[in-house]
């Protein structure tokens, strides 16, 4: 039985209680506030490092550091088009490649697979993003590159030659075979977010699909796809970020030329092929201001990629009416 002086004391137990849960509270969210604080705080000051540290080439080129393609370190003569050229290039070849393979491969493993076979094939594809970018680059180098010198360019010349792009002598190294290393690499980040996406629909969805009589292809293109079109965009542009600032591998098998040419067969460089060569050679206060730069160039549009990527998502699901992942 509870007495009147019981109460009190039940009320300044719970009282003090509340006092700790709120204080616990308070310290989780300040705790949780800080983290998130830290991330912008280290973006804005590798930002500003980026801006402080190229300063001298922003004010002697301008502008026309981003639209000129001389790169003479000697001549202290500086220029990005090149190199953000390459960058697009390789990266454009590489997402033309991937995307659709890891499509294909991910409605593969969701839809048609058997349930063994799906599980072996995506620890699988797993473990082929787990290999380091360098290994790739090497074997790029050492295996891929003569097999395309020996067969594909050659092959590609003599069937295709009248068009520019697959004009000039079969070396292996080049744009071409960049962009292929380059989808060998984000394929298994795309196809494995895709394939995650396609399984999280309602399998409600797609029982209806059938029982209205609808084939695998019907129900495959008009549910799965549809119901995770957001989550695939998402994918896409996971791959893009990760091929965009690729160095090492890239690196091996561009071929590192300052020169722009059209065809895909010549060798070239990307922003990050170029800052790993350079980088411990440049003695030069300008020269290392140059690449520094090429850091920033980098680092603006890997960020510019993501506020695209965002805004895309929105007007995709928008458009949708709301109802992707």
């Amino acid at each position: 039985m509870t007495t009147i002086t019981d109460v009190p004391a039940k009320s300044i137990e719970r009282a003090h209680s509340w006092k700790t849960h709120k204080t616990t509270d308070v310290l989780f969210k300040a705790l949780t506030a800080s983290c998130a604080a830290l991330i912008l705080i280290i973006m804005a000051g590798i930002f500003f490092t980026l801006i402080q540290q190229s300063w001298p080439t922003i004010e002697k080129f301008g502008v026309g550091f981003l639209f000129s393609k001389t790169w003479n370190p000697v001549k202290q003569q500086f220029g990005a088009l090149s190199s953000i050229s390459g960058t697009l290039i390789s990266t454009f070849l590489g997402m033309a490649i991937a995307v659709p393979l890891s499509l294909v491969i991910a409605l593969f493993l969701v839809e048609l697979a058997h349930p063994t076979i799906g599980t072996i094939a995506g620890q699988a594809i797993e473990l082929l993003a787990a290999v380091p970018s360098i290994i790739y680059g090497m074997w790029g180098l050492f295996v891929f590159a003569p097999f395309m010198a020996k067969y594909v360019q050659p092959w590609l010349g003599k069937h295709f030659g009248f068009l520019p792009f697959f004009k000039g002598p079969a070396m292996g190294i080049g744009l071409l075979t960049s962009g292929i290393i380059l989808a060998l690499m984000i394929l298994p980040f795309i196809s494995s977010v895709m394939r995650d996406v396609f399984r999280m629909v309602p399998h409600v969805m797609k029982e209806a699909g059938y029982g209205m009589g609808a084939t695998t292809w019907e129900v495959t293109r008009d549910v799965t796809v549809r119901y995770g079109v957001q989550g695939m965009i998402g994918a896409c542009f996971l791959g893009l970020g990760r091929a965009i600032g690729e160095t090492m591998a890239v690196t091996f098998v561009i071929g590192n030329s300052s020169k722009m040419s059209i065809s895909l067969f010549a060798p070239g460089n990307s922003i990050a092929s170029r800052l790993a060569n350079e980088f411990a050679e440049a003695s030069d206060p300008m020269y290392l201001s140059a690449l520094m730069e090429l850091g920033l160039v980098l680092f603006t549009m890997t960020f510019a990629l993501q506020i695209v990527t965002q805004w895309w998502l929105k007007r995709v699901k928008k458009s949708m009416g709301g109802d992707l992942l």
